[in-house]
């Protein structure tokens, strides 16, 4: 070369960089960055590789690279094309074209030189001869057959993209992944305008997520639309992107057409994928086209090996061509945070549409080649592939081993497997057999129902019975079954109107297949009694239950589990009827039954222990209930463990019996403990976490810490109305205890409507003759009492007690409580004669139902004696406050509220009397134990704290009418 070509060079270094890098870049700051740092690096010659699966944007990095950092190369720029063509011509092609050099043929002994030997030539002789050059070997496949033409001077800088992972350990990779969701809409927004992203920003960030944020889909797809007119939609192009996939022009346009512009996307996308897949082994296109069957989202290796041994591949090629599809970028490696599986991929979006494809077109080669030998009435069997039947039956193994009741760590150990079941669900029904058809949809519907997520259950369970009825026909156990399954789901959700036709056509359709006596009929008698019970209908419920009983004592005997558990059932179903002296033997002869079979170490023996303490607990029997309670308990904890749901039922249970007991700090943190546990199993968003929030609040209002009960109420509210709707009984029911809290601090115009609210909502979703419906009206009564409005109260009174009346019959502990309100009204009003015969009333009923020996006959009698000294007949009244003091002393102990408020009420009746010092050491005990037990600013304690105060400056001109009366309403 002449000196004068020589300075040319200098001033204008080769550069054979065709492209011109896109206009529309966006991101990759951070890669080019690093690709600058990793080639800057001084000493020996710097290797870098862009990696990264095809259609990532590699090449689009190495032109902007180039681009940008001209000037750091003045030795030039050489632009390789290390997959086509013939990488030593290349190279000397380059020498001679840009930098006119004559390569050499022979050396100077005449001796012919290789290729080899040119391409060195050609490194050695480069001009200009000073400072760094950049050598750009795009598209690498082997960096085998490209080592020996490396350069090997310290002054070369080689920048290699490649579709492969960890070419050489020597070589410095950064691998590629997609742009961010920001990126992809930015890069977008530069393609079609800022204009039209505006006008369509949802839809223009779904175009992105269909198109996996992947820089060659979204620049094809933005100049498709940057040449349509206007009116062309984003809605329009996602839609058709959605029914033609792959084949859609503005993806998969002609590569003549492509190759006429300078952008780097030389390729649609089908072509770009068909690259990597033509260097696929035979054995890695079929792993390849079985991972086209999950969905889009992570999947774990050994659901792959579960699906690939039921065809009975080999295990060590399954996990080569793994390791194949990974190294070309055709699947991704995630990090699986859980710790449940050692490894877990995930798929582009788009490379699975590729997949699919080619999944597609296998599986049509292999039933037109069946369907030839297959006799029409095996075709159909012969339509689905094999590798979809194996691909069906590893999802529906999982889906069978999700309880009904799931545990946070069941949830979490196949929460990722659900999307691929739910792919089964909706596009691979085919392939699964008859008898496990009912599992895919019942596997959904219980992973959604056991965490409380009902709205997202409920399509599952309706497609089950749709596709069910369909595919088995209308007569057929799987039906039965599935209707069964809907029920459950809307007697979850209190939407008991719908669930009740779908249990009387399960029970119907059963009888018809098995006959009016077959045992499998007490399920269906079971589930329609327990929806009749949740809407109060005891009547039609208990011989529902007692059929279920006689259905299986024939087949079963009498020692056997389900017939403990019937026995169970109606006992339950006698309890919230008052009827508790039918209730115990059934309980007592389940109990024993569960204590002969299993053996004392069982699970269901500490539901039976549980059942029984709290019929116990109704019936005031403190000191029988709690043993079975912490019996129940120990079980569970050594049966369970301390990590389980059970758990929480029992502390909580246990909780509500000190409660009874105003053993206040005993109960709040057992109530904790039930809260955290469920937390810990369910999450945050859970029903069951709803109720832990209210047992907690109650507690509080009971200690009146009403600053720290009412956020629990609205927490308990807000959590229902999110996952249950506005239309469920537990919405009721928080309106009610919030209402009930806010009466208790006096704030009556905040409590009325929400008892309004809790009683409309009762009387439409439980409709008017409902126990509940008794509730709502007894409160809202209360509310109306309380601030002097009798005549707007009485008739709710009435209608409370006339309800119940006709639901729960004469002997109900709840009519004692409405004669007790109705009693305390009429009191109020100075109506005495109206109040004593109800009073009387409510006496004798507890008497009968409950025994002398519970906190509602010490309720009655302090009423009693109220309205007796309210008529001045202390001698009457007298007994019957120290009665109902020392049964609250004897079953609730020396430190419950009710005990201060007998000692108050006995002192003012003291007082009344002008003896006063009998009166004073009563004040005090009581304030003593309020202030321990509700703390020093329960209203409660304000009162009794004034009325000894008030004994003390007024001992000589008393008047009894300043005196506060502590009396119970209910």
């Amino acid at each position: 070369m002449q000196s004068s070509e020589r300075e040319r060079a200098k001033l204008n270094p080769p550069n054979n960089v065709v492209f011109q890098g896109s206009a529309n870049f966006v991101g990759r700051q951070h890669e080019l960055s690093l690709l600058q740092e990793l080639l800057q690096q001084p000493g020996a010659v710097a290797i870098s590789a862009v990696s990264g699966m095809g259609g990532v944007g590699k090449t689009e990095l190495a032109t902007q690279y180039a681009r940008q950092h001209q000037a750091d190369y003045p030795g030039g720029i050489c632009w390789l094309n290390a997959r086509e063509s013939n990488l030593a011509a290349e190279i000397i092609q380059f020498a001679q074209a840009y930098m006119n050099l004559e390569v050499p043929q022979q050396d100077f002994r005449g001796k012919l030189l290789s290729l080899n030997e040119q391409v060195h030539w050609c490194w050695q002789n480069w001009q200009p001869p000073e400072g760094l050059a950049l050598v750009v070997l795009d598209d690498i496949t082997d960096l085998g057959s490209c080592r020996e033409f490396l350069p090997t001077a310290h002054r070369f800088r080689v920048l290699m993209t490649t579709r492969l992972r960890n070419l050489d350990s020597n070589i410095e990779e950064i691998s590629l992944d997609v742009l961010s969701e920001e990126e992809a809409l930015q890069l977008l927004t530069k393609l079609v305008g800022e204009r039209r992203v505006q006008k369509e920003e949802e839809t223009a960030k779904l175009l992105c997520e269909w198109l996996g944020y992947l820089p060659l889909g979204l620049e094809l797809v933005g100049r498709y639309l940057a040449k349509k007119p206007p009116h062309w939609t984003l809605a329009k192009m996602l839609e058709r992107l959605k029914q033609q996939r792959l084949q859609d022009e503005a993806i998969n346009r002609h590569q003549k057409q492509l190759q006429q512009t300078l952008s780097t996307a030389q390729l649609g996308v089908l072509a770009a994928f068909e690259l990597s897949w033509d260097e696929l082994d035979p054995t890695t296109q079929c792993v390849g086209e079985l991972l086209s069957l999950f969905a889009p989202d992570i999947f774990a290796c050994v659901w792959v090996e579960s699906a690939t041994g039921r065809l009975n591949w080999d295990a060590s090629e399954v996990e080569t061509a793994l390791e194949q599809l990974y190294s070309r970028h055709l699947i991704q490696w995630v990090e699986d945070k859980s710790g449940d599986f050692d490894d877990s991929y995930k798929i582009h979006p788009l490379i699975r549409e590729f997949l699919k494809v080619k999944q597609a077109a296998s599986e049509q080669t292999v039933i037109a080649s069946e369907a030839k030998q297959s006799q029409p009435p095996f075709f159909r069997s012969a339509c689905v592939s094999p590798m979809k039947r194996a691909f069906a039956e590893t999802f529906i193994a999982i889906a069978k081993k999700i309880p009904q009741s799931p545990t946070q760590e069941r949830i979490k150990s196949v929460k990722d497997a659900i999307p691929h079941l739910a792919e089964v669900a909706q596009n691979l029904t085919d392939a699964v057999s008859d008898e496990n058809l009912i599992s895919a949809f019942l596997g959904l519907g219980l992973f959604y129902q056991g965490q409380g997520l009902y709205a997202l259950a409920k399509p599952w369970l309706e497609q089950c019975v749709s596709v069910v009825q369909s595919r088995l026909g209308e007569e057929h156990p799987d039906v039965a079954t599935s209707f069964h399954n809907l029920a459950n789901l809307y007697c979850s959700q209190g939407r008991y109107t719908e669930a009740e036709p779908l249990l009387l056509k399960a029970l119907e359709l059963t009888q018809r297949l098995l006959g009016q006596e077959h045992p499998s009929l007490a399920p269906s008698y079971n589930n329609l009694a327990n929806l009749y019970c949740y809407q109060g209908r005891y009547t039609e419920a208990e011989p529902l239950q007692i059929k279920a009983l006689e259905l299986l004592q024939p087949y079963l005997g009498e020692e056997h589990p389900l017939i403990a558990a019937s026995y169970n059932n109606l006992a339950l179903l006698y309890s919230d009827q008052g009827r508790y002296a039918e209730a115990e033997p059934l309980f007592i002869k389940a109990l024993e039954l569960y204590q002969r079979l299993p053996g004392e170490e069982h699970p269901d023996l500490a539901t039976s222990y549980n059942n029984l303490a709290g019929l116990y607990n109704s019936q005031g029997r403190y000191t029988e209930a709690e043993p079975l309670y912490i019996k129940a308990l120990e079980l569970r904890q050594r049966l369970l463990g301390e990590e389980h749901p059970d758990l929480a039922t029992s502390y909580n249970n246990l909780a509500g019996l000190y409660n009874s007991q105003g053993r206040y700090t005993d109960a709040e943190p057992l109530y904790i403990k039930a809260l955290e546990l469920m937390r810990r199993f369910l999450g945050e968003a859970h029903p069951d976490i709803a109720q832990s929030y209210n047992n907690l609040a109650v507690l509080y209002c009971y200690q009146g810490r009403y600053t720290e009960a009412e956020p629990l109420h609205v927490k308990a509210l807000e959590l229902r109305q999110r996952l249950l709707g506005e239309e469920h009984p537990d919405i009721a029911q928080s309106y009610n205890n919030l209402a009930l809290l806010y009466r208790s601090q006096g704030r009556y115009t905040e409590a009325e409507p929400l008892h309004v609210k809790a009683l409309e909502l009762t009387r439409r979703l439980l409709g008017d003759e409902h126990p509940d419906v008794t509730t709502r009206y007894n409160n809202l009564a209360l509310i109306y009492s309380d601030q002097g409005r009798y005549t707007e109260a009485e008739p709710l009174f009435l209608k409370a007690l006339e309800l119940r009346r006709r639901l729960l019959g004469e002997e109900h502990p709840s009519l004692a409580n409405s004669y007790n309100n109705l009693a305390f009204l009429y009191r109020d009003q100075g109506r005495y004669s109206d109040a004593e015969p109800l009073y009387i009333k409510a006496l004798e009923l507890r008497q009968r139902l409950l025994g002398d020996e519970h906190p509602d006959m010490a309720q009655s009698y302090n009423n009693l004696a109220g309205l007796y000294e309210s008529q001045g007949r202390y001698s009457d009244a007298e007994p019957l406050y120290i009665k109902a003091l020392e049964l609250r002393q004897r079953l609730q102990g020396e430190e419950h509220p009710s005990v201060a408020t007998s000692y108050n009420n006995l002192a003012s009746l003291y007082k009344s009397q002008g003896r006063y010092t009998d009166a004073e050491p009563l004040y005090i005990k009581a304030l003593e134990i309020d202030e321990r037990s509700l703390g020093v600013n329960h209203p409660k304690t304000i009162t009794i704290r004034e009325n000894l105060q008030f004994l003390r400056d007024n001992r000589q001109s008393y008047n009894s009418e300043h005196f506060d009366k502590l009396s119970a309403s209910q």
